[in-house]
């Protein structure tokens, strides 16, 4: 089992004004276990099959992580941005599961 230090993404919602809330994406770091990697080949209908990720990260929970775990959208691996698809809390720990690249909005630059 290796080892996972890196940065998780979640949204959090600000009010825009008049009632319209966006999506803000704030990275944390995060430490842990990577329990299984693998991959796929998707067929689809591009010109292209798409790469699927079924990587389980298992990472430590802190009191942020514990209350916004419903917020997770990416996990960081690899030089890239993977979408979480399954996310299991079991105290003291999450588990994430990861598929495709993650395509959404990204956090701000400093």
């Amino acid at each position: 089992m290796a080892r996972f230090i890196g940065n998780i993404g979640y949204a959090e919602y600000v009010d825009k004004g008049d009632g319209v809330f966006a999506e803000k994406i704030v990275e944390r770091k995060a430490r842990g276990d990577v329990n299984r990697v693998a991959r796929r080949w998707e067929t689809t209908e591009n010109l292209n099959d798409d790469l699927v990720m079924s990587h389980e990260f298992s990472i430590v929970m802190d009191a942020y992580a514990f209350n916004n775990f419903v917020n997770i959208r990416y996990v960081v691996w690899g030089g890239a941005r993977w979408r979480v698809n399954y996310i299991e809390a079991r105290r003291p720990r999450l588990v994430l599961t990861v598929g495709k690249v993650y395509n959404g909005p990204a956090p701000e630059a400093p």
